[in-house]
């Protein structure tokens, strides 16, 4: 079921990915952009996503462990999901083209379905699927930190996205790592 303008993005080799850990989702000033940030578990690079608010505020609510009084969009489509016996098993962020990320959702049943990253990652919180980053998009979009926060000199995303890789230096400016705690 995957879309094929995805499905050369798709990378559900272990061996070709790096499971991901959500840091957090905050908004970067002053274009008021939300940004959700991800990181390699066992690696130093970071994967800035900027999303939609909609999407941001499903994310921050899944990390807080929000429940809200009815089912939001992202809720819903866990428990239809689970209503017609399926699991997500895994989530994958698969490439960027033309500045748009990609992403797949692996079902235990062996199908994978296109999906945005902001939704396979509201949906991987909520269910909890792993997340993993495909290793070509993280050297192409990813940004590698030492240990003290810094971007590490010549270390970042491919040379197709220094716009991208300008917009999050900028963002790490202007924040501390506390600011995702949550």
């Amino acid at each position: 079921m995957s879309n094929d303008s995805s499905s050369q993005y798709s990378s559900s080799n272990p061996q070709e990915s790096s499971k991901l850990d959500v840091v957090g989702v905050r908004v970067e000033m002053p274009s008021s952009q939300p940004i959700v940030l991800l990181k390699e578990i066992d690696g130093t690079r970071f994967l800035p996503i900027w999303i939609g608010a909609v999407e941001a505020t499903a994310i921050a609510f899944a990390q807080q462990g929000v429940a809200p009084p009815r089912p939001l969009t992202h809720d819903l489509l866990k428990d239809v999901i689970a209503a017609t016996g399926n699991s997500v098993s895994q989530v994958h962020l698969t490439g960027i083209k033309n500045g748009v990320f990609y992403a797949e959702l692996l079902f235990d049943n062996g199908v994978e379905v296109s999906a945005r990253p902001s939704d396979a990652i509201a949906l991987a919180l909520r269910t909890g699927a792993p997340i993993y980053g495909s290793n070509a998009l993280l050297a192409e979009a990813g940004i590698e930190m030492n240990e003290e926060g810094e971007v590490s000199p010549g270390e970042s995303a491919g040379s197709g996205n220094e716009g991208e890789v300008e917009r999050f230096r900028e963002f790490l400016d202007q924040i501390d790592p506390e600011d995702f705690a949550i």
